[in-house]
């Protein structure tokens, strides 16, 4: 995270940036949320613009320490130009494969959905597959990614029942959209890879033990 590529710190920057303006604006942007409703209207907009609002500081700052982190090995994953697209493509997809899905399991539903959170667990499904490759991407069958992903899973469930907590009168964490944004994520990382990676050598490491060789 400390050595991160210029495209993850873009990223998170962007994020409170919007924010600021956003929470400065007549209307605070909530033109650019989605509402599950809007699918059966014909209104497909909001799959996109909701990343780029949120709901609070603290909404807004997790989400960007968060795609920092998970952003920054998936970035050197997909470097040069068209590494540049893929990673937006990868964020962007995620995002949209998330709303979409929460959307599906909130059908009719008029709540508004705003937060660029289905986006980062798509970076965090991607990032799974990544921990301890070298640079490279793990099968989906390995223990790491498998034992991980359970956890993450595990977090995003316990996350989702803070709503039925006595006190919190509800509130609404789109737990539904994390996790179909962390599935787009660990899914569409592999075959983004095969297609389109360029690992960066300085950060892999040689099966072997010892001294490097001259």
């Amino acid at each position: 995270m400390f050595n991160a590529p210029l495209l993850a710190v873009l990223l998170a920057v962007s994020m409170p940036l919007l924010y600021f303006f956003q929470e400065r604006s007549a209307d605070n942007w909530i033109g650019l949320a989605f509402r599950p409703i809007d699918l059966s209207e014909g209104r497909y907009g909001g799959l996109v613009t909701s990343m780029l609002v949120h709901g609070g500081w603290v909404h807004v700052l997790m989400n960007a320490v968060a795609a920092l982190t998970f952003g920054t090995p998936v970035a050197r994953l997909f470097r040069g130009s068209v590494g540049v697209a893929v990673f937006v493509a990868l964020y962007i997809g995620a995002g949209i494969f998330a709303t979409f899905g929460y959307a599906l399991v909130h059908l009719g539903s008029t709540d508004p959905l705003v937060g660029a959170s289905g986006a980062v667990f798509g970076l965090i499904g991607a990032a799974t597959r990544l921990l301890g490759g070298g640079g490279r991407v793990l099968p989906l069958t390995s223990r790491p990614v498998i034992t991980t992903s359970i956890a993450w899973m595990a977090v995003n469930a316990a996350v989702g029942l803070i709503g039925f907590a006595p006190g919190v009168d509800g509130a609404r964490i789109a737990w539904e959209a994390h996790a179909f944004g962390f599935l787009f994520g660990i899914l569409a990382v592999g075959l983004l890879a095969r297609l389109f990676a360029r690992p960066d050598e300085r950060f892999d490491s040689s099966a072997g033990l010892g001294d490097p060789r001259p």
